[in-house]
């Protein structure tokens, strides 16, 4: 009978035992559920809401949208049900992020809370033996069987200085549970690491001692976890090279990463960002050059072709190494001598003389690899002859604009701006996500605080491809009117080149007024590096003689460190740019006041932005409404985002861009703050109006 079907029939597959999350999620967040009976959590209807939300979405294998405003609990509300789903379906849930801190957040405090109240009772006890591993790249680990060959090899690889590096990380090998590059302290080398990295053909389980090899180690954990942490741009960038189809799926088979999986987006507001960034070409001249010398480096006379190739082929390396020079050199003229980044508008801006070089010593690399036997040495050989063939693929692809629907450009860049690099991205990423992420038959969550665009999110999900997904939002449980004052600042001129000093002359007096009257913490986002430095510049020695502790952005630490540096020092003032609107978290006194010193409209100059640009006119549409506006209206939530991370934080935001009232958007970013009241202040009146809270704990 049509449409019927015998489950007696033992060639048939059985069916999947139903996934047990909505149940288990209707358990953990309910009001008498196990977070507050078992961990005296407090109950959060926003975290049951998305909670319950999640668990139906994993269990139909449907795309979810969720925006969880501060203090929901997002974590936990889509780990639990992730868990038990991944246990039941005997899958593997990938979590991605944008920030190391949310996923060292993740791995330290989450996960382990998780494992707490799940084991907590009887009924979800079993779930609680879930096994999770962090996701990093290739090259970052050692490889045994590679540090071993080079090694033996030293000779026709290292010069003496290159020797002793080599014996450091063999020494360090002895000791480290892990083999991770980030583990050894100072960093390897580059030119070192390259050698005994696992990021080779060479590193494999038919070559190395899964037991002994870092990386396959790592391998066996990844294979065995139900929790799978990964950030975006790693996620991205393994997608884009064949994701679960590469990982042994076939070309039926569901799943993102690996067959069978599925997939939470944490801090997607950055997703369309990053996969671009990741969807597109990116060669630079320092690439290639360290390809080429990987192979026969002519100062030292050492490199993978020193002992088995003949001067002919190690000349072939230096005629590549003479044509890169001349190619990047000419590329730099023709489009980067006025400005450091340039769109590439027509094919051909110069000579592909690295073209024939390439060829010649690709083809001269695989006679080499054909006199070899089967093995890990000749198995090194042709992973880079297919280096240097995919290096000309994408030689060839920047110079004739070769992919449609793809924006092509070159920029220069490193502390003498003697880097160029060639750089392409799609123009629109809907398509790319539709077919990659969203198409892959399984269920993809997206969650952050701020997707929302006027409070609706079907600008974000026509942004990533997501148009069929189910989309949800929650506001946060905290109390933003009695814990957050708004100041604007009435009198600060409007960015414009005529009054650049002036606006500029009246940023610094802000910050050193608002800086002086908040003890706690505060941070100053910032648009652009030149202002950046310049009211650094200007203030930096009066904090210092008044033993204020000033950080800055682009010095010594990273991101991660500038945050934990601001959270142990109490009342430091924090200058960022880009990245420090957001993944910060910094609770309590430590950051007491957000100064947003400009809204944050990205650069209409930049090619990405210029050709999507165009593409939204030739449409017949506007591009500041339709892009310019969104992308900085979910930018500045996530500054303003800053401020409030727990319930006991109060503090002040100050918005030094009169734009908010004196143009017609400025209401749209008014109204996306979190509470409906500020006050305008001016130079004038604004030692009467800016008031503070006092320190915790002060009278």
């Amino acid at each position: 009978m049509i449409g019927l079907r015998d489950d007696t029939d033992s060639t048939l597959p059985p069916l999947p035992p139903p996934s047990q999350a909505p149940a288990v999620a209707a358990r953990l967040f309910a009001a008498e559920g196990l977070l507050a009976t078992h961990l005296q959590l407090e109950h959060r209807p926003q975290q049951s809401q998305m909670g319950r939300s999640v668990a139906a979405a994993l269990a139909a294998d449907d795309p979810l949208l969720f925006e969880a405003g501060t203090g929901v609990g997002k974590s936990l509300a889509y780990l639990l049900p992730g868990i038990v789903h991944a246990m039941s379906q005997s899958r593997q849930m990938i979590v991605s992020t944008h920030t190391i801190s949310l996923q060292e957040q993740l791995e330290t405090k989450d996960l382990p809370l998780c494992r707490r109240v799940l084991a907590s009772s009887p009924e979800t006890a079993s779930y609680a033996a879930f096994k999770s591993c962090v996701l990093i790249g290739k090259s970052n680990y050692l490889c045994t069987t590679r540090l071993s060959h080079a090694l033996a090899e030293r000779a026709s690889l290292f010069t003496d200085d290159d020797y002793s590096e080599l014996q450091r990380i063999a020494d360090w090998a002895e000791s480290t549970d892990t083999g991770v590059r980030h583990d050894l302290r100072p960093p390897p080398r580059p030119e070192v690491w390259e050698m005994v990295s696992a990021d080779s053909s060479s590193c494999s389980r038919k070559h190395c001692d899964c037991e002994r090899c870092f990386y396959q180690r790592a391998r066996s954990r990844l294979r065995a976890a139900q929790v799978i942490i990964v950030n975006h741009a790693l996620l991205f960038a393994l997608i884009n090279a064949g994701g679960a189809r590469a990982q042994g799926g076939g070309g039926d088979s569901r799943g993102v990463l690996f067959p069978d999986d599925f997939v939470v987006l944490d801090e997607a507001h950055t997703v369309p960002e990053v996969a671009s960034d990741n969807f597109g070409l990116h060669l630079s001249s320092y690439g290639v050059d360290r390809m080429l010398k990987y192979l026969f480096n002519p100062k030292t006379k050492r490199g993978l072709l020193a002992k088995v190739a003949g001067r002919e082929v190690t000349q072939l390396v230096l005629d590549g190494l003479e044509a890169s020079r001349r190619f990047f050199e000419a590329l730099s003229a023709h489009l980067l001598t006025q400005r450091p980044l340039a769109r590439l508008r027509e094919a051909g801006p110069v000579e592909s003389m690295l073209e024939g070089p390439l060829a010649a010593l690709e083809r001269a690399i695989a006679k080499v690899a054909d006199r070899m036997e089967e093995g890990r040495q000749r198995d090194e050989y042709l992973e880079q002859k297919q280096r240097l063939k995919a290096l000309q693929a994408g030689l060839n692809e920047w110079l004739q604009l070769a992919q449609a629907g793809h924006v092509y450009w070159a920029e220069r860049s490193g502390r003498r701006q003697t880097i160029v690099t060639l750089r392409s991205a799609p123009i629109d990423i809907a398509p790319a996500l539709r077919d990659h992420l969203f198409g892959c038959g399984t269920s993809v969550i997206c969650t952050s605080a701020t997707l929302a665009v006027g409070g609706q999110l079907e600008v974000f999900a026509r942004r990533i491809g997501a148009e069929s997904a189910r989309a949800i939002a929650v506001a946060s449980p905290f109390d933003f009117e009695a814990n957050m004052r708004v100041y604007v600042a009435a009198d600060v001129p409007l960015p414009s080149p005529q009054e650049a000093r002036l606006a500029l002359d009246c940023l610094i007096d802000y910050v050193r007024f608002c800086t002086q009257c908040v003890d706690g913490g505060t941070l100053v986002l910032f648009t652009s590096y030149s202002d950046m430095r310049a009211v650094a510049q200007a203030l930096e020695s009066e904090w210092r003689a008044a033993e204020r502790p000033f950080l800055m952005q682009g010095e010594a630490m990273s991101r991660t460190e500038l945050s934990k540096e601001m959270r142990r020092l109490g009342n430091a003032i924090l200058f960022g740019t880009e990245s420090f609107w957001t993944g910060v978290d910094i609770p309590g006194d430590a950051l007491a006041q957000v100064i947003v010193t400009r809204l944050p409209f990205d650069p209409p100059t930049h090619p990405v932005l210029e050709a999507r640009s165009d593409a939204i006119r030739e449409a017949g549409g506007n591009p500041f409404s339709e892009l310019t506006l969104p992308e900085a209206l979910i930018k500045f939530r996530q500054g303003i985002g800053r401020l409030i991370r727990t319930t006991t934080d109060r503090g002040l935001i100050t918005i030094l861009d009169s734009r908010v009232l004196a143009k017609s958007y400025g209401r749209l970013f008014l109204d996306s703050l979190p509470q409906p009241r500020f006050e305008r202040i001016t130079r004038a009146d604004r030692e009467a109006k800016f008031k503070p809270y006092p320190r915790s704990g002060a009278a």
